[in-house]
């Protein structure tokens, strides 16, 4: 018998700064590594290097709509010197990824026009984990 797994966006939380994210866009969140864990050197006679790539560097794209209750306080998050936690949580898929030391690197791009759009947070998160809980 196959099994058939749900998934429901409502089961995603997003914490940051201590603080749950709601009104979260369409897109809701990406969650990306910056760099491989390793990079292959082959040599002339064929022998392989693995080097070991140690940048625990994630980026969490976080779209929310211009409605959210917690867009100001997102907002307020812009330039600041001290980095916050940042958490996404997924009980259902046991998915669990972020980390204590985040920093928006680059603020939405706002538009108003006859449709209201998602801003797109990019949150760089220096010790990011991604782990099954």
């Amino acid at each position: 018998m196959e099994r058939i797994t749900r998934y429901n966006a409502k089961d995603c939380t997003i914490m940051i700064g201590g603080v749950y994210i709601t009104g979260v866009g369409e897109d809701m969140i990406t969650w990306a590594k910056e760099e491989s864990f390793f990079e292959p050197v082959v040599g002339a006679q064929g022998d392989i290097i693995k080097s070991e790539i140690n940048n625990n560097i994630h980026t969490l794209t976080l779209s929310v709509q211009p409605t959210s209750p917690q867009l100001g306080y997102l907002l307020s998050l812009e330039g600041r010197k001290d980095n916050f936690p940042v958490w996404c949580i997924n009980k259902e898929l046991g998915l669990r990824h972020g980390g204590e030391q985040g920093a928006i690197q680059e603020a939405p791009e706002i538009s108003q026009g006859a449709e209201a759009e998602d801003l797109e947070f990019t949150i760089m998160v220096f010790d990011g984990v991604t782990e099954a809980i």
